[in-house]
């Protein structure tokens, strides 16, 4: 990740950006799940998200909570949702993956006032009730799922994940929250073989890292190369449940989708998943400040169909990762969840 904070300590989230946040919010619970008759309401797409993403936020970062509030605005409206509050993902729940030492490690230094992981990613006061809500968005829309409340869901959360490995923050990321949903999957309920579909233009090393050799975890990832973390070689291929598919800049984008929907429909053929999780970066967008692979918004939805073709019964839970173009950020999550909505 090619930039930097210039501060490490906490700021408050403006007013108004807390207001349009609550404000949308109000808007898809008024609105959003009933506008589409009853089959939207026996079986909705859940979106999952909470102000407390808005507080994590270092100046002059990319990754901002004007992220947030700019997707949950283009999300106002569009029918057929149900939003629904995270819990916070138990100390217990984020072991799953990550050590006590990493986790006790983000703790201390929000107790402490905040610092650098690494040159790119921030931690403040409220990073650590953050960051364990992001991980616990997924857990709540697994547990929705579960119960047969809903057939799938888009956690609009931050920080993003997928960077994150079991002892290591970097390139934004705190606590892996895909990667720690893949074995709350498998830890409670019975769909034990899990997807991860990865579209973020970086590859995302941390989820390969932690599933790299679990025949159980089929981890598939799309990403621009060479470029950061520096890691997703086609050769990299784990226990045969990895399937990286780099790119280079320049390289049209009707070649990389039809590489990507074959990879897809290959994985869910010979893979068979119980269910599909998807790490949904949006920095390959054509015109990301720091990112880039040349695609345009539809794309996004065109990325999605052939995850909505595998999944069995529609279970997905798409998280958000990367994207920084907020001009388009918000079309481009509009999307990518059309293929969701029922």
């Amino acid at each position: 990740m090619p930039r930097t904070p210039r501060t490490t300590t906490a700021d408050v989230p403006p007013e108004d950006g807390r207001r349009a946040f609550l404000g949308g919010a109000a808007a898809l619970a008024a609105g959003g799940v009933l506008a589409r008759g009853g089959h939207a309401a026996s079986s909705p797409t859940l979106l999952v998200s909470d102000p407390v993403f808005l507080e994590h936020r270092a100046e002059g970062h990319p990754e901002r909570p004007e992220r947030l509030t700019v997707i949950l605005q283009a999300l106002a409206g569009v029918p057929g949702l149900k939003r629904i509050a995270p819990r916070p993902a138990s100390v217990e729940e984020l072991e799953l993956v990550h050590s006590r030492r990493h986790v006790e490690r983000i703790r201390a230094m929000s107790e402490s006032g905040g610092g650098a992981m690494d040159s790119d990613t921030y931690v403040t006061p409220r990073t650590f009730e953050a960051a364990r809500h992001a991980v616990g968005a997924l857990l709540s829309a697994v547990d929705e799922i579960a119960a047969g409340r809903a057939r799938n869901a888009f956690c609009a959360v931050r920080p993003p994940g997928h960077h994150a490995s079991r002892e290591r923050a970097m390139g934004f990321c705190v606590f892996n929250q895909v990667a720690v949903a893949a074995r709350y999957l498998q830890a409670r309920t019975a769909w034990k073989r899990v997807l991860i579909v990865d579209f973020d233009v970086h590859h995302g090393n941390g989820t390969q890292d932690v599933f790299y050799r679990d025949d159980s975890i089929f981890y598939l990832s799309v990403h621009r190369d060479p470029f950061y973390p520096g890691t997703g070689a086609a050769s990299e291929r784990g226990s045969g449940t990895t399937l990286n598919l780099p790119f280079r800049h320049g390289t049209p984008p009707s070649q990389i989708l039809a590489a990507y929907q074959a990879a897809v429909r290959g994985a869910g053929r010979e893979f068979r998943p119980d269910f599909v999780l998807v790490s949904a970066g949006f920095d390959a967008y054509k015109d990301d400040p720091i990112g880039g692979l040349g695609y345009a918004v539809d794309d996004y939805r065109r990325l999605m169909e052939v995850v909505a073709e595998v999944a069995p019964a529609g279970r997905i839970v798409s998280a958000l990762e990367g994207g920084y173009n907020l001009d388009a950020l918000g079309a481009c999550v509009v999307a990518h969840l059309g293929p969701l909505l029922p």
